[in-house]
């Protein structure tokens, strides 16, 4: 009798361990973090490296993962997901970049899950105030009725070139990019040659110059930009209209007559974070940003010489009422409890 006494006590007292050891570990320890981390392949290029921070610090603070961020050139991120090295590309431009995606695609070991921002946008700008004026400044508009491409010929004079007063000037592309030659096409294509000299700023930092100076000054400014960029952020620029884009005008032949078309922006994963983590396919399926909320974190980032990781916590902060969308709730609830500590 003694010893069965015994025997129910020490069983009693190794279970009650027991579950004291197992309470004081989860207590101790929290939840169990996943062994393998979600790898976001870092480019080399603000918008998807600001992109990049902001859906790491979700996967990590939100859903409880750890994130790494490897450093690579854009299509070695994409050949490192075919190598199932990296889980993530936030940025992938579907056609400048349609050969080694379409090649991970028939891999079979990546897949498109979400577009990240609607398109690259690329074309020909005047200010605003040149067509609307601008009030607060005193600038009265000089051509109201600036509509297209196809308009500029009488309003080459209103853009004169200061090295040549015969003809206006058409800041273009910086020399090297395709975009210097498809440019010199265009102007050719719209007859513009003739009331036009074509100016390549020496930089992305001179034509950027030459538009934000002319800006400040309220001066007439014809020619190349893109979006999304700090610049378009800072200042009020009008696209001019042009042909709608055609595949069959695209060309060289053709001199590229009509629009650029847009490039859009693709999240690319491993297929095999789908099956290790759904949740986290889910919300990059949910990733959505305007071009406008991404010019103005590279604004962001420009005004306050700040790092992406500096603009993602910026963004975090101020568009709750954006990224909360993308997560359920609780997990929004996770993201905003770690910001409300950053200072």
């Amino acid at each position: 009798m003694g010893n069965k006494i015994i025997f129910k006590n020490t069983c009693f007292l190794f279970v009650f361990t027991l579950l004291i050891v197992s309470l004081m570990a989860s207590v101790g320890c929290g939840p169990k973090a996943p062994e393998k981390p979600v790898v976001i392949g870092m480019g080399t290029w603000d918008t998807q490296k600001f992109m990049s921070d902001v859906v790491g610090y979700i996967v990590e603070h939100g859903y409880g993962y750890q994130v790494e961020y490897p450093t690579a050139k854009n299509v070695f991120i994409i050949e490192a997901i075919q190598l199932g090295d990296i889980d993530v590309h936030m940025e992938v431009a579907e056609r400048s970049l349609k050969e080694p995606l379409q090649k991970l695609l028939d891999s079979g070991q990546g897949e498109i899950v979400g577009i990240s921002f609607p398109g690259t946008w690329q074309g020909w700008l005047v200010p605003t105030y040149i067509i609307e004026g601008d009030p607060e400044r005193g600038i009265e508009a000089s051509a109201p009725d600036l509509k297209s491409v196809y308009d500029m010929p009488k309003y080459w004079e209103l853009f004169q070139d200061p090295e040549d007063q015969s003809k206006g000037r058409f800041y273009s592309c910086i020399p090297g990019w395709q975009c210097e030659k498809t440019n010199d096409h265009k102007i050719e294509a719209y007859g513009l040659d003739e009331y036009y000299n074509v100016f390549y700023p020496g930089s992305d930092a001179a034509l950027a110059s030459s538009l934000v100076s002319a800006y400040k000054k309220g001066e007439p400014w014809f020619g190349y930009y893109w979006s999304p960029t700090w610049i378009l952020a800072k200042v009020n620029m009008t696209p001019l209209e042009e042909p709608a884009f055609d595949e069959a005008l695209w060309t060289e032949e053709a001199d590229y007559a009509c629009e650029y078309p847009l490039d859009e922006n693709v999240i690319v994963t491993n297929i095999s974070l789908r099956d290790r983590a759904p949740e986290v396919v889910q919300f990059l399926e949910n990733f959505s940003l305007s071009t406008e909320q991404i010019n103005e974190a590279l604004l962001y980032m420009k005004d306050n010489e700040a790092e992406s990781t500096e603009a993602a916590l910026w963004f975090l902060q101020n568009y709750e009422g954006v990224w909360s969308e993308w997560v359920p709730s609780n997990i929004a609830e996770n993201v905003k409890s770690t910001l409300s500590a950053q200072p």
